[in-house]
């Protein structure tokens, strides 16, 4: 039987001698996504992190496709198959769109022509610089950046965050495109809930460091209850903040 794509064992992890993350376990099947939920200051984002390699561990363990990359450098991480999407998207400001997309890119089906025809609004800017787009745009590059890794695994930190709705709309039409379609296994962390869930295959909820609640999506999306209880801070909060 073939190893999960992602297993996490009893992982604490966080910032300096701070602990976030308490003791948090799940597996992610290859061609599936996840769903991290949670309220403001839950740990989702740090979760993410940790899988990246930018906090400090404490316990637990981490492999990728069985192999065992808890103490693995990020640029390590990357190479052997993890796509990242910050909050703060990480591009190049001071080179263009298309240089950000072939400074990094790895061999793949996910080419420089195959991003651009996802989107259309970064190949006609191709020759702009990072720093010249706008906050939309500098999220399609830094999805379209990460796929150009051609990674096992893409993680999504919050990436409707702050976006006018006309691009909420045209992101989550690509991400369903990548993840459903295509099968690009991800972990996708989002404050709307009811957004990505029909997106994902599963979803967990984390709360103080620890998760809470795991289920397939369509299960917790058909529990309002549920999902009040768990999120209704963080959702209001999120709403509020777009508007």
């Amino acid at each position: 039987m073939a190893a999960p794509l992602l297993k996490l064992d009893g992982l604490m992890a966080g910032y300096g001698e701070a602990r976030v993350l308490n003791g948090v376990s799940f597996t992610l099947d290859d061609g599936k996504s996840l769903a991290l939920l949670g309220r403001n200051g839950s740990g989702k984002t740090t979760l993410l992190d940790t899988v990246v390699g930018v906090t400090s561990w404490h316990a637990g363990s981490i492999a990728l496709s069985g192999v065992d990359i808890t103490r693995m450098r990020p640029e390590r991480r990357a190479a052997a198959g993890i796509g990242w999407v910050p909050q703060e998207r990480n591009i190049f400001r001071s080179l263009s769109v298309e240089e950000n997309l072939t400074a990094i890119a790895r061999p793949g089906p996910w080419t420089v022509e195959r991003i651009y025809a996802m989107f259309p609004r970064l190949k006609e800017r191709r020759r702009n610089l990072g720093n010249q787009l706008s906050g939309g745009e500098q999220q399609m590059l830094a999805v379209g950046r990460a796929l150009a890794l051609n990674p096992k695994l893409l993680l999504l930190d919050e990436p409707l965050e702050g976006l006018a709705p006309i691009l909420v709309t045209e992101l989550l039409d690509a991400l369903r495109r990548v993840v459903t379609e295509e099968g690009m296994s991800a972990i996708i962390v989002e404050q709307k809930a009811s957004k990505i869930l029909p997106l994902t295959d599963d979803a967990i909820v984390l709360e103080r460091g620890a998760i809470v609640h795991a289920s397939d999506s369509a299960a917790l999306l058909a529990d309002p209850a549920r999902l009040e209880r768990h999120l209704a801070v963080g959702e209001k909060a999120s709403t509020a903040k777009a508007e």
